[in-house]
């Protein structure tokens, strides 16, 4: 059955002529039908190539009784086959590190954290009691162990304990192919260009893909922001995930089409639409060779309005493509990779190497550093305990509150930083602040460090660096004017100033087509910010997702922002859309933005704009 009805059809689903596709013009040139499927946009770019379905299937674990004779042999078939385990994680680890850039670092960190897993004394000794007390096999021992501690995990509020039931199967389900001697799937033989389709991806398997074979995959399962989707972006490997009842609607061998920047894949497409999508690969082909060419020009408009473009890094690897992509520095460096996927926290050491080793790669660019931004979706494991219960986690106690609660996590960060300032331009950023307090206090604990450190004998920069506040939440920027006396710089969240403005939670499928930073109210509260912090001589930049599309761009160099900071990936089309404007322009077509009061209006206004 075609999936066109199921899942509706988009603008592109229509024949060049804008009619639907319908009889014999829907079929593809082996014969049969063209089926059209919508899921998750996780990884853009376009592949096209034989489909490779990969029908993992759960292997069929069976209980049976032992002998108390036989406990002991089970359980040391059980010890061989996690030794194995290990052994095959750490061969891909190895492998790992050949990948480029932050996927090796974001696989390595899962890698281990599967390790730690597998030495889990809760795991260990829980299977072994299983195996002793009812007396049954190891495999059904690992499979009821493995779920209840998943299932633990699954209960839980937060979306990223909640990820750590899914880890917890896959570790599993490694254990249980080796006691049952059940072979992995492989991609070494793929065609050229093969298109995976699979129910699930794990981050190990994505790593396992040779590029030069998988040209992208689609899967049934999957988030935006779990981790085979970073590991996609990171390679480069159009990708689109969470994809209802796709794994029974194509046949081996048959052609795919993975939209991973519209989140659409096609089967068996029609020789009119294969035509459009060789000619958009050819010119996204073209697009990348030209923007490469802007790597080292200036971003600035046509009337000589200079521009500052930085990158938003998670990872130290990605300030090598930071400086790749042409960024003129780290306009957000997020800290939280230093507390996840462990059980202890990082200590005053761990992370100065880990900032100096950034501010090394930029070469005398300066970085910007968050403090902390844990909490709601964001929870470290290594903080569980520290952070409580929270009836409702994006409110609670998160980011610079639990910062200046826990002031021992905030003295270590601020020790750090201050440190690693004397490897290159330091500025310090607090995330989700509301009040001139807590700027106040931050400057205070920010001062007390410095003392302890020249106490210490570390050398400490005078004067010390920049501290500014994250304006992301509504209360911040109606209050800017207020918060830009006690902050030496802005930078704008659009992300979540648009979930805190609008009330909408994107992760939540039912109200996430509410998500629209377009809204006159959130553009009120950037333009708020921005003109406060301008009367106050203070920096001000934007530095969520809005910052990273062209078609903003105008509308926040009119309103004023010189400074932008986004994904190493988005930068060089932001430069090349700042290189087409004029800064007069630009500023006529942001106010006309701010006098309309519908949604439409504002992103037909910007669509429109040419510069």
């Amino acid at each position: 059955m075609s999936e066109r009805s199921r899942h509706g059809q988009t603008p592109d689903d229509a024949a060049p002529n804008g009619a639907p596709t319908a009889g014999a013009q829907d079929r593809g040139p082996q014969g049969r039908d063209e089926r059209v499927f919508t899921g998750l946009a996780v990884s853009p770019g376009v592949a096209i190539g034989p489909s490779h379905v990969r029908d993992t299937g759960d292997l069929k674990v069976v209980e049976y009784c032992i002998t108390e004779n036989q406990i002991d042999a089970e359980v040391g078939r059980f010890d061989a086959a996690v030794r194995k385990a290990r052994k095959q994680l750490g061969k891909v680890r190895a492998k790992a590190e050949s990948l480029h850039g932050s996927a090796a670092e974001e696989l390595g960190y899962l890698l281990d954290a599967h390790l730690q897993m597998l030495r889990s004394q809760s795991l260990i000794t829980g299977v072994e009691r299983r195996i002793r007390e009812r007396c049954i096999n190891a495999e059904c021992a690992v499979t009821g162990e493995i779920e209840r501690i998943a299932q633990n995990f699954a209960e839980m509020d937060d979306p990223y304990l909640k990820a750590r039931a899914a880890e917890f199967r896959e570790v599993g389900a490694r254990i249980v192919r080796n006691l049952m001697d059940a072979p992995f799937t492989t991609f070494d033989t793929l065609e050229t260009n093969s298109i995976v389709i699979a129910e699930e991806i794990t981050p190990a398997d994505t790593a396992l893909m040779d590029p030069q074979r998988v040209g992208g995959f689609a899967t049934v399962l999957g988030g935006a922001e779990g981790h085979t989707a970073i590991m996609a972006r990171s390679l480069g490997l159009p990708a689109v995930l969470g994809v209802p009842d796709l794994l029974g609607q194509v046949l081996p061998g048959e052609q795919v089409i993975v939209d991973g920047s519209r989140g659409r894949v096609i089967v068996n497409p029609t020789e009119a639409r294969l035509t459009r999508y060789r000619a958009r690969l050819a010119e996204m082909k073209r697009e990348a060779r030209q923007l490469a060419t802007l790597r080292d020009l200036p971003a600035v408009t046509r009337d000589q309005h200079r521009i500052t473009l930085q990158a938003n890094i998670e990872l130290p690897r990605e300030s090598d493509q930071a400086i790749a992509a042409g960024a003129e520095g780290v306009g957000l460096l997020r800290t939280e990779f230093l507390y996840m996927n462990r059980e202890d926290l990082p200590g005053e050491e761990e992370q100065y190497q880990a900032i100096r080793q950034i501010l090394e790669t930029m070469k005398g660019h300066p970085v910007t550093v968050r403090t902390l931004d844990v909490g709601g979706e964001k929870l470290a494991w290594s903080l569980g305990n520290q952070l409580g219960e929270s009836v409702n986690p994006a409110l609670g106690l998160r980011a610079i509150r639990l910062s200046l609660k826990q002031r021992d996590l905030l003295d270590t960060q601020l020790a750090a930083m201050l440190r690693a300032a004397r490897h290159g331009p330091v500025r310090i950023l607090l995330p989700m602040v509301s009040s001139t307090n807590e700027m106040r206090e931050a400057r205070k604990a920010l001062h007390e460090v410095a003392r302890e450190l020249v106490r210490r004998g570390e050398q400490v920069p005078d004067p010390l660096p920049p501290l500014g506040a994250m304006i992301e939440v509504p209360g911040a920027a109606l209050s800017a004017d207020a918060l830009a006396g006690v902050s030496d710089f802005f930078a704008i969240g659009t992300n979540d100033l648009t979930m805190y403005t609008l009330a909408i939670d994107r992760g939540e499928e039912r109200v996430a087509h509410l998500y629209n930073p377009l809204h006159p109210a959130v553009l009120r509260l950037i333009q708020f910010a921005v003109e406060a912090a301008l009367r106050a001589g203070i920096p001000v930049s934007v530095c969520g997702e809005m910052a990273g599309d062209p078609r903003y761009t105008p509308l926040f160099l009119g309103l004023g922002v010189r400074d932008l900071s986004m994904s190493s990936a988005s930068l060089p089309r932001v430069k090349q859309r700042v290189r087409q404007l004029e800064m007069r322009a630009a500023s006529h077509r942001a106010m006309a933005i701010m006098d309309q009061h519908d949604t439409g209006r504002i992103a037909a206004l910007l669509d429109d704009f040419a510069g």
